[in-house]
């Protein structure tokens, strides 16, 4: 009889993280942050939940636990579980249509029309034995160059790390990644991880880098050091087999906010102390899950206007309304916006989805660049952190919009967007890149 009632708390239990996967508290904060985590583990390691279900029915019933009710109505629960959990499943394997289908709509019914086959072929294959291992990244031939210093003052917050490959033909592409953790939390090596090692051992220079964090750093400082940082790219990626002038942004959560507002403020001198000279243009940016209105006049996370004025900008909004609409990428959208790949779950309880439709349907509205908008049933915040079915699919999309803009520059060379120093249209295909700077000396690592 205790057996059946050990077992009645379990599938209760897991059934309850189930539940919470489809519906996630939105208030008070504490709960809303709390319920992110359970839904949010549940719903991207669905398969996992899965087995461990499985393996607790199998040892339940052999200990005998369906010799009385509680055990079989804990049998039934765990069976309604499942199936919530299979229907997790389904919709993350749904991801690979959901990004060819905002691709179609954004760039018309030809638009991989120039594309390799075997691409898109590739984002539909699903790797369980990375599912299954969710937090190995490596792949083989990817080398990791890090702490490089971007700033020379020797702290940790101004580095970054370079991933490459060791045989990567000079005038790769860039990839510049932005972590997330709400300004104040986070570094290099913790967030986009699988989309570095998979595009860098596609043949990209992938670089993730640190910028200083509140509530001992006050907005802008956050920019300005990832402005800093593309400055080091321009200067110094050449080294690494990159092409300086073919960079593309991107970032999740805090960093999707970074990542839209580099993309959104190239060659503000306001945003370059002592470097206005250099060229912080991107080809293209790939917000994830950002946070895009500062001013409160979308849909708010209850918690964001408190942090912002105690620990980001630290003032009130009412007192400095400027600041904070001039760090709402909503805000900053010109003709010149870059290309642009913004991808979101409409689960999101951490940064609202209402925020990224209306950054897309104004950025649409304005920008002379394609706009794809991929949103996501059933995902919630930080979706891609890890291995999952929705993270290799998500990984796939942003590679076939990376090929697309590279094969579209070369269409059209004459025409390159992304600044307002430089004409609208498709962003230019690498180049041969030049070194114009020495590094640091850094510790290298295979990876």
């Amino acid at each position: 009889m205790a057996v059946s009632w050990v077992f009645l708390v379990l599938a209760c239990w897991g059934a309850l993280w189930t539940l919470i996967s489809f519906h996630p508290p939105h208030r008070p904060p504490l709960l809303m942050v709390v319920g992110f985590f359970a839904a949010w583990s549940t719903t991207e390691l669905a398969p996992i939940h899965m087995l461990w279900q499985i393996a607790a029915v199998v040892v339940f019933v052999a200990l005998g636990a369906l010799h009385s009710w509680p055990g079989w109505l804990a049998l039934s629960i765990t069976l309604v579980s499942w199936f919530g959990l299979g229907s997790s499943v389904k919709g993350a394997l749904q991801t690979d249509r959901a990004f060819v289908d905002g691709l179609r709509a954004a760039l018309g019914p030809g638009w991989d029309s120039d594309l390799d086959p075997a691409l898109e072929k590739a984002g539909r294959h699903v790797s369980w034995a990375r599912i299954l291992l969710p937090f190995h990244f490596r792949r083989r031939g990817v080398r990791r160059v890090r702490n490089l210093q971007y700033v020379d003052d020797g702290k940790f917050r101004h580095r970054l790390d370079v991933y490459r490959r060791d045989d990567v033909k000079a005038g790769a592409p860039v990839l510049m990644q932005i972590h997330g953790g709400a300004w104040m939390i986070g570094r290099k090596d913790q967030q986009g991880l699988p989309l570095m090692y998979h595009l860098a051992a596609r043949g990209w220079v992938c670089v993730a880098i640190n910028y200083r964090l509140s509530p001992r750093a006050t907005w802008p400082d956050h920019l300005l050091d990832c402005k800093r940082a593309l400055a080091w790219i321009r200067a110094n990626i050449g080294q690494y087999g990159g092409d300086p002038d073919y960079v593309v942004v991107t970032g999740g959560s805090a960093g999707g906010h970074l990542a839209a507002l580099v993309g959104l403020t190239a060659n503000d001198p306001e945003l370059q102390p002592g470097f206005e000279d250099v060229d912080t243009s991107v080809r293209a940016m790939i917000p994830f899950y950002g946070v895009f209105d500062w001013t409160g006049t979308g849909r708010y996370n209850e918690g964001l206007r408190d942090i912002l004025e105690r620990r980001i900008v630290k003032q009130k909004m009412e007192d400095a309304p400027d600041v904070y609409r001039k760090a709402s990428p909503i805000y900053r959208i010109t003709p010149d916006a870059p290309p642009a790949l913004i991808v979101h779950g409409d689960l999101d309880t951490l940064a609202p989805v209402e925020q990224a439709r209306a950054f897309v349907d104004k950025l649409r509205a304005t920008s002379r660049n394609p706009v794809v908008y991929v949103e996501l049933r059933g995902a919630h915040h930080a979706f891609e952190v890890f291995n999952s079915i929705r993270t290799m699919h998500a990984i796939a999309g942003v590679d076939l919009f990376l090929a697309w803009l590279i094969n579209a520059a070369r269409a059209e060379p004459s025409r390159s967007a992304v600044s307002p120093s430089r004409s609208a249209g498709a962003a230019r295909p690498p180049s041969d890149p030049t070194p114009t700077a020495r590094t640091e000396p850094s510790r290298t690592r295979r990876d």
